[in-house]
């Protein structure tokens, strides 16, 4: 089978050419050929054929092989070209291959012309293989050098030595070298790496590669300090270059800059453990710092500490008078002040609005009352200017030791604030050192913080209602029963149960006020809850305190005259130990009470103070037995002969009984068993909140 070959012949004899064309065919080849004898001829064959080969005769009329030569060259470069004569000489001959023919065969000699043609056919196929691998290796090499410039890594690549060959503008950017003078220098030199903790220099994970071959990544926070003193804070790995025979022959080193992550990480933290207005460390990363400080105390009986507690004495005259700005203000100057009087080993915090902590670390009672003396004396040295005023501003501190039998950091940040309040109701600016019998001025410190706030809370109407479900056991009893539970409603929007505030509430004798909001707010609930067809019984706590007013049965009353409530679903209910310790005024109550029409319970029975007898005193409808009796009586059997045993006193009295505490099936099955009539727990239901006046939507949403 032929081979083609498309052949564009130069020559101005046709009987020349023919004699070209025999030889080829000869050798195999199907000779696709055109033939030109002018300069235009020419040129217009180059334009519309893409040729193989160029013969062409070296003397024509009007026109020269050179010139065709020169035409050829002009339109590819590559295309072989063949000078066949009779007539070239020597000198032509070298001048056509000096202007870059590939060869030249005289016309008596035309044997060589096939394996001239096939050796340039071969080395034309030989040079466009090499011109499409390099045209590949070329576009490869850009397309990495764009990628290696466009990518927001820095990238720089060493040799064996670990030399610097190449980087990219971000790895410029970073190192602050360019790429033109990093060429050639150590990496060491060009990416300098060190700790960011320690400052201390850290070893390239490029050399580390080059040393191990193998993928590294540097674990250390790494940071550089450029040729120009700016600092960047990044991440890198590394990875070996390998040649054909696997060795290694440079490293590639990949970082990230980090910086501004970096930063932001520092802000947030900062602003997660300080405080924003002084600067000082907050209250939450004091406490972090003092847990610390109490863990190593616990190893080291050695090891003694102390906390001072800061509260300012002109605080709020500042703030009053002059407004938060001014308070702001006195809250910075006296921090600096505060820093410069504070050892520099000592954690300073503010704790809250105008108190302060110091951390003292290693210092003993002594030392600890000197340095809160001095504190002391610096602040008692300070005035603060707000405009034309001047005010002298005071502190109480109080100090408390922290050694091993320290019980825990809340212990410690209490005693300090006991400690503190006793400094200020001794008449404030002085130190007062924590002793044991402090405790209870600090619980009635305390207690006293919550007056302001249940006053608050009755005057801005900031108390809420939750119910909870009291669910009937034996099937004779189908009308719903709750009872109603109190919460505040902190200035936050928080639910503040009723342990945290009414113990104040009844020692201050606010407690009469608290169960009258309790009466008129479920009064008015309930006005719209019967209209709408609500038949249930709801039972309200009275407190101990409520037993002594004479005029809260003609409050109660008045409030169901107002609201038109049937008194059928009212219970009220009071705590056994409040009854015991109020017989007569209990037992008044109860039966002022009932003659409206309403119920009563006996709340807590069993908890400490019960005698059956004083039963037949208390006309009551219901005993709830206490929870402290029912919440294991499924594994207790003490506990269950107690319950049964207040059932059975209950019912002799036709007393129904209801079970507190009820938080399993198993004790369910017991009290079914016993008889007892109603049970109360989170096995049935958790206190709710209680609908609004329109019944619809809940006062707040969290029990």
């Amino acid at each position: 089978m032929s081979t083609p070959l498309r052949l564009l012949m130069v020559e101005d004899n046709d009987d020349d050419a023919q004699l070209v064309l025999v030889k080829l065919r000869r050798a195999g080849y199907a000779p696709d050929y055109l033939r030109v004898d002018s300069e235009a001829d020419m040129r217009a064959a180059l334009r519309e054929r893409d040729w193989q080969i160029v013969v062409s005769d070296y003397a024509m009329p009007g026109f020269s092989g050179l010139k065709a030569l020169h035409i050829l060259r002009e339109h590819n470069s590559d295309i072989p070209f063949i000078l066949v004569s009779g007539t070239v000489g020597e000198e032509i001959a070298v001048e056509a291959m000096r202007n870059g023919a590939n060869d030249y065969i005289m016309k008596d000699n035309l044997v060589r012309l096939v394996p001239a043609i096939e050796r340039e056919l071969r080395e034309s196929r030989d040079r466009a293989d090499r011109r499409r691998a390099e045209e590949a290796l070329f576009q490869e090499r850009e397309r990495a050098l764009i990628t290696l410039h466009s990518i927001g890594d820095g990238v720089i690549t060493t040799d064996a030595e670990g030399r610097v060959d190449y980087m990219n503008p971000v790895a410029e950017n970073v190192t602050g070298w360019s790429y033109s003078e990093a060429q050639g220098y150590p990496l060491t030199e060009v990416l300098p790496l060190i700790n960011e903790s320690t400052r201390q220099p850290v070893e390239s994970p490029a050399n580390i590669s080059l040393r191990s071959g193998r993928v590294v990544n540097l674990s250390e926070q790494c940071m550089i300090v450029n040729r120009s003193g700016q600092e960047f804070h990044i991440e890198d790995s590394a990875a070996p270059i390998f040649d054909r025979d696997n060795s290694v022959i440079g490293a590639v080193l990949v970082f990230h800059d980090i910086t501004r992550e970096r930063r932001m990480a520092h802000q947030m933290n900062w602003q997660a453990t300080h405080d924003t207005l002084t600067g000082l460390a907050n209250r939450d990363e004091f406490a972090d710092r003092l847990a610390n400080l109490l863990a190593g105390v616990a190893g080291n009986s050695q090891r003694e500490h102390a906390l001072l507690y800061l509260d300012l004495d002109q605080f709020k005259v500042v703030n009053d008078t002059c407004g938060h700005a001014a308070g702001d203000e006195l809250l910075k100057q006296l921090s600096r002040t505060l820093r410069s009087h504070v050892p520099a080993s000592a954690s300073l915090a503010r704790l809250g609005g105008d108190e302060f902590g110091v951390l003292l670390e290693n210092v003993d009672l002594a030392q600890a009352r000197e340095a809160a003396n001095r504190l002391l004396e610096a602040i008692g040295n300070f005035t603060f200017q707000w405009e034309d005023r001047r005010f002298d501003v005071g502190v109480s501190i109080g100090v408390v030791p922290i050694q091993r039998d320290t019980k825990s950091a809340s212990f410690v940040l209490s005693a300090a604030d006991v400690a503190c309040y006793v400094a200020k109701d001794s008449g404030r600016n002085r130190v007062h050192v924590y002793e044991d019998s402090d405790i209870d001025l600090g619980e009635r410190h305390s207690e006293m913080h919550w007056v302001s706030r249940i006053k608050e809370a009755l005057e801005d109407n900031r108390f809420v209602l939750f119910r909870q479900a009291i669910t009937p056991l034996q099937d004779d009893e189908v009308t719903p029963h709750y009872e109603l539970l109190i919460r505040l409603l902190d200035k936050d929007g928080r639910i503040v149960p009723p342990g945290a505030f009414i113990p104040a509430a009844e020692r201050y004798n606010l407690m009469n006020a608290v169960d009258r909001w309790v009466i008129d707010a479920a009064f008015s609930h309930l006005s719209v809850a019967q209209q709408q067809g609500d038949t249930g019984i709801y039972s309200l706590n009275l407190s101990g305190n409520s037993l002594n007013d004479e005029d809260l049965p003609n409050y109660i009353q008045q409030k169901i005259s107002q609201y038109k409530i049937r008194t059928g679903q009212l219970c009220f209910e009071i705590t056994e130990t409040a009854a015991v310790f109020n017989l007569d005024k209990a037992s008044h109550m109860i039966h002022s009470l009932k003659q409206l029409g309403c119920r009563f319970s006996l709340d807590d029975f069993g908890s400490g103070l019960s005698s059956f007898s004083y039963l037949k005193n208390l006309p009551v409808d219901f005993l709830k037995i206490d929870g402290s009796f029912v919440k294991d009586m499924n594994t207790n059997p003490m506990n269950r002969a107690i319950v049964e045993a207040i059932h059975q006193v209950g019912h002799a009295l036709s007393i129904r009984t209801i079970a507190e505490f009820v938080e399993n099936q198993d004790i369910v099955n017991l009290l079914r068993d016993i008889g007892v009539d109603f049970a109360q727990g989170y096995h049935f239901s958790k206190p709710e909140p209680l609908a609004d006046d329109e019944n619809v939507v809940p006062i707040h949403r969290k029990a």
